[in-house]
């Protein structure tokens, strides 16, 4: 199974799309005069030739309203803030190398001439060079290495390391929109004391039916409307305990002042294959917790390079599970205000998993079942005590490597 990506700017006319024999559908990324505004996925026959008026069916989803949302809003800063932009890797030189493209690419953008923009590449416990060789490739792209593995370890190092006001956290297997600088401007413009900026997360292919199930299964988040996300929402009686809604940890900029002032990433998260998540969800639910508020800007919008298999996919549910649950454990225990809140959420959260595998298992939902059975099981790991079990990994950790960090320090 293979999809077809491509975009279409509805600002202008319609064009015809052109499958070939083996695409057996298509995901259209949509713009408005260059700004993307929604993402819809169908599928169709194989080598099927979509025509103007067809294109316009599939795009039906798309409002004037999301087009207006769209158009730039009324500021209230002329001042423009400098920008960190930080790739933290691990042994993937050629992820690593298309991204750093991309970041790159930034500087010719309208908005570079205004901003202070600099690329960091930390390098988490890498075993061999490769990284470093990599980045050698890209004039003025520095690097540092963090010697302790652990993403939210990699991250506390970029944080010390950025220069800038605020520090924006990608993966290496994402390629950045060629807007996003824009984007990221226009949005501290008409919030200016936003303590982060988060964006959408879209595909970078759909070659494998795994690639695709992951995008049905809802992705990473499409975020299409420009929103500021504030402490509180007086609608929403989970607010802001499942900050997966908001932002991911592959795409966002954080205000490097904000962050620092709540302690910085949480090390016993995101500590690795061990326990592979939980730490932007952390972060961007203490940015809220501390009275900051978040923007979310369509512009700022990253391709991410999904699973192409499906034990590779199966294994991420898992995780993501996981992660959650991990985080969710970590809150109720130092935020004890919002514990009705995380209970509440907890049984909504499991019930919504088993309702999944239910569905799909007599066939009211074309998903397999595995995805939803992993993801739940993830959660009851998560729950069962992980994120004790996290810190305890992480001591040992620090324990194991403070011997030759201290060397190191003196040999400098």
């Amino acid at each position: 199974m293979r999809y077809l990506l491509t975009d279409v700017d509805v600002s202008r006319e319609l064009p015809r799309i052109d499958l070939g024999s083996d695409h057996d559908g298509v995901g259209i990324i949509i713009r408005w005069r260059r700004r993307p505004i929604g993402f819809v996925l169908h599928r169709v026959s194989d080598g099927t030739s979509l025509s103007p008026d067809l294109v316009a069916q599939l795009l039906d989803g798309v409002t004037d309203a999301a087009r207006r949302a769209a158009e730039p809003q009324s500021v209230g800063s002329d001042r423009t803030p400098s920008l960190t932009a930080v790739v933290c890797t691990r042994n993937r030189p050629e992820k690593l190398a298309r991204c750093l493209m991309s970041l790159q690419a930034l500087s010719s953008s309208p908005a570079a001439a205004r901003t202070a923009y600099e690329i960091l590449v930390v390098d988490n416990a890498p075993s061999d060079e490769r990284t470093r060789e990599v980045v050698e490739r890209f004039p003025g792209v520095r690097y540092v290495r963090a010697p302790i593995r652990g993403l939210d370890f990699a991250r506390n190092c970029a944080l010390r390391e950025a220069r800038n006001e605020f520090v924006a956290f990608f993966d290496d297997d994402v390629t950045v929109d060629a807007g996003w600088l824009d984007g990221f401007v226009e949005a501290l413009a008409a919030h200016p004391d936003a303590g982060a900026v988060t964006g959408p997360v879209l595909p970078f292919e759909l070659a494998t039916q795994a690639q695709i199930l992951f995008e049905e299964y809802g992705g990473f988040g499409h975020r299409f409307e420009k929103r500021r996300h504030g402490p509180s929402h007086p609608n929403d009686p989970y607010y802001p305990c499942r900050p997966g809604r908001i932002g991911t940890g592959c795409n966002m900029a954080l205000r490097r002042s904000t962050v620092q002032g709540i302690g910085g990433f949480d090390e016993a998260l995101d500590t690795g294959e061990a326990l592979p998540g939980g730490g932007d969800l952390d972060i961007i639910y203490r940015i809220l917790r501390s009275g900051h508020s978040i923007a979310t800007e369509p512009r700022c919008l990253v391709f991410h390079e999904h699973r192409r298999g499906y034990y590779e996919l199966r294994r991420q549910m898992w995780t993501w599970g996981l992660g959650f649950m991990a985080f969710v454990t970590k809150s109720y225990r130092t935020d004890p205000a919002y514990r009705p809140r995380f209970r509440r959420l907890v049984v909504r959260w499991f019930g919504r998993r088993v309702w999944q595998i239910v569905l799909a298992s007599t066939g009211r939902i074309h998903r397999p079942i595995g995805l939803a059975a992993a993801q739940l099981a993830g959660g009851v790991v998560g729950l069962l005590g992980e994120y004790s079990r996290s810190k305890r990994r992480v001591r040992r950790l620090v324990a194991a490597e403070a011997p030759s960090l201290g060397s190191r320090q003196e040999a400098t």
